[in-house]
Parts: C-alpha cells; structure tokens; sequence
C-alpha cells in the first residue's frame, strides 16, 4: 500500500506517519510539504491512499486533491483539518473524501477510521510466500530469529526467500528486521517509561543494550534515551 502525507507541518508529518506506521507497518509512506511536492510524487508512484491537509501555502489540500482523483479514480482520500468549515464539506463531497481527521489527530480516531484495512494489512504487490515470511518475522521479533529459520517456516529454501524478499519489499531480510525491531523498540520507549535501555532491548529482539543503542544511534541520530525524552516534550 502508498500512502501519501500531504501537510506542510513537519512534526504533524512525523507523528501521523509514527501512528500510521504502528498500526500498518508494511505500509509505504511518501511524505510532501506542499503540492509541489505531492504532485512529483504521484507523478512517480500510484497512490493508493492519500492524507491532505486542507490549509497549505499556495494550492489547498482540496485543489490538490481534485488534481489527485482526476488521475487516480480508486485512490482513497483522507482530508485532514484544523477547523471545521461547511463549504471544505461541500468541496470533499465532489472529490470523494471517504472521512475527515481533525488537528491534533488522535490514534483512536485515525484506527478507527482506518478499520476496514486491518482486514488485510498486508499489501497486494507482496507475494504469499513474502506475506508469511512478514507475518513470521512480525510475530517472532522479540525472538532469535533468523532468514533459515523463516525459511523453514514457510516452506522454501533460504537462498530463495532472500532473493525473493529483497525483489519484493526492497532491503534484505536482515535490513528488514533490523528495522522493523527498532520501530518496535521506538513504540516501546514511548508507551513503557519504566522500562530500562536494557528492557527496550530485550523486549525488541536485540542481542544486547550496546548493540541495541549503536544501531538506534546510527537509523535514528539520536540515542534510545535522547529519544524518549524529546517524545516526552
């Protein structure tokens, strides 16, 4: 699934996609400031699902998205707003918004709105074989997992699977892995303040709080603990 972020906000951008990537983390996100932006976007990639904030610098979220479905008739439409105004509600309606999302946007509310894509998270370009091996790793992180181990689960040969994960989500397995246990590790420093380095650690698969922190350091620019204080501010 491409998702498009459009808001000329860069914290908005940052904590909408944080949300969306927790609930939905196969997803692929490309983030805009304005519609310049967007518009090389979707020139580029077929977009499936679109987030546009109503009020930016220069052509609105609106003007934008009529731009949008005239070139993507199925794309989904989320308009997202800092004031609610009747004549934006008259504008959505002839573009086919599908729901609107208000500042600050809520988790609660944006899982809600978002429900009827849980009932198959995975994405359509990915292969059955590439959809289990993501189930696998998804539900094994916190274990000693590795690329022979997810091979026997679904089946193939290694050297298969390896080939065939890179070709379809884009990184080796173990870039994959790496990655999606430091997006759990980030989840984990924010909702369990009590929880040491080591725990964040450990809970997230990592052999060890050194390593754990070196690479958090090296994907994020920060260390887990400068991290789970700027989250707190």
């Amino acid at each position: 699934m491409n998702v498009l972020l459009l808001d000329d906000e860069p914290l908005e951008l940052e904590q909408l996609e944080y949300l969306l990537h927790t609930e939905f983390p196969l997803w692929k996100f490309f983030k805009a400031a304005d519609a310049i932006q967007a518009q090389s976007i979707i020139l580029n990639h077929e977009i499936h699902l679109a987030f546009l904030d109503i009020n930016l610098p220069g052509k609105s979220g609106l003007e934008f998205g009529e731009e949008l479905r005239r070139c993507n008739k199925d794309v989904d439409i989320i308009m997202i707003t800092a004031c609610q105004d009747f004549s934006y509600a008259q504008q959505s309606l002839r573009i086919g918004v599908i729901d609107y999302l208000t500042k600050p946007v809520i988790e609660e509310v944006l899982v809600k709105i978002l429900s009827k894509y849980k009932e198959n998270p995975f994405s359509q370009n990915y292969s059955s074989l590439i959809q289990s091996s993501l189930k696998a790793i998804h539900q094994k992180f916190a274990e000693k997992i590795s690329l022979s181990a997810i091979a026997n689960e679904v089946h193939t040969n290694p050297t298969y699977l390896s080939r065939k994960f890179h070709e379809e989500v884009g990184v080796s397995f173990s870039e994959y892995l790496i990655q999606y246990r430091t997006h759990v590790a980030k989840r984990f420093l924010i909702t369990n303040p009590n929880w040491t380095i080591s725990d964040v650690a450990e809970n997230s698969g990592f052999s060890s709080q050194n390593y754990f922190s070196t690479l958090f350091r090296k994907i994020e620019g920060i260390s887990p603990t400068d991290f789970r204080e700027k989250e707190k501010k």
